[in-house]
């Protein structure tokens, strides 16, 4: 059996990985093999993930697969961008980020709320590493709703379903997210990558 590293300690993240990736590959995530925090000192989506696949590839010399993810805000000039996780401050926390978020966007019509979810993906296998981006559009609500999910899904609606991302099923999101989407395009070329 194929083992593949899932560079992230996000029960999330990897959650919505193993669901993507199937049971026919033996997926481990940083939480079975421990690594240092990388620094994600790219200035894009791409360098970050980039960054990390091929750091954590290196080091067990395992194919890994690594992502970097974000919310863009078209009224906020696509911020928080790749400074999502710790848009409120230097720890993680999905609460503040939100709330700032939300505070940010006060007198905002929802109309003007245009943003959208971003997902690189970064394989790294023998010495290359090929990335793959996936996008999901939505609006900022005016305030959280949903339990599901994680980090800014509570605020992100989608028009075409009426509800938050938070609010879906994670059968429902596994097939529309921005990871997913990114997923797709690593699965169309994985047979060439995984050889």
């Amino acid at each position: 059996m194929l083992e593949i590293i899932i560079a992230t300690k996000n029960k999330g993240k990897i959650r919505e990985f193993q669901d993507m990736v199937g049971g026919e590959y033996l997926v481990q995530s940083l939480l079975e093999r421990p690594f240092p925090d990388i620094d994600e000192t790219g200035s894009t989506f791409e360098e970050n993930a980039v960054l990390k696949a091929e750091a954590v590839s290196k080091a067990w010399d395992v194919p890994t697969i690594a992502d970097d993810s974000g919310l863009e805000i078209d009224t906020l000039h696509g911020q928080p961008g790749i400074f999502s996780a710790r848009y409120a401050g230097p720890e993680k926390d999905d609460t503040k980020n939100i709330e700032k978020v939300l505070k940010e966007l006060q007198g905002v019509p929802f109309e003007k709320r245009d943003a959208r979810f971003v997902c690189v993906i970064a394989a790294a296998v023998a010495g290359n590493t090929y990335t793959f981006r996936g996008t999901c559009e939505g609006k900022i609500a005016l305030e959280p709703n949903g339990d599901n999910g994680f980090g800014y899904d509570p605020i992100f609606y989608l028009p075409e379903k009426g509800r938050t991302m938070a609010e879906l099923t994670s059968d429902e999101k596994n097939h529309i997210s921005h990871r997913y989407h990114a997923m797709h395009q690593l699965k169309l070329h994985w047979k060439e990558i995984f050889k």
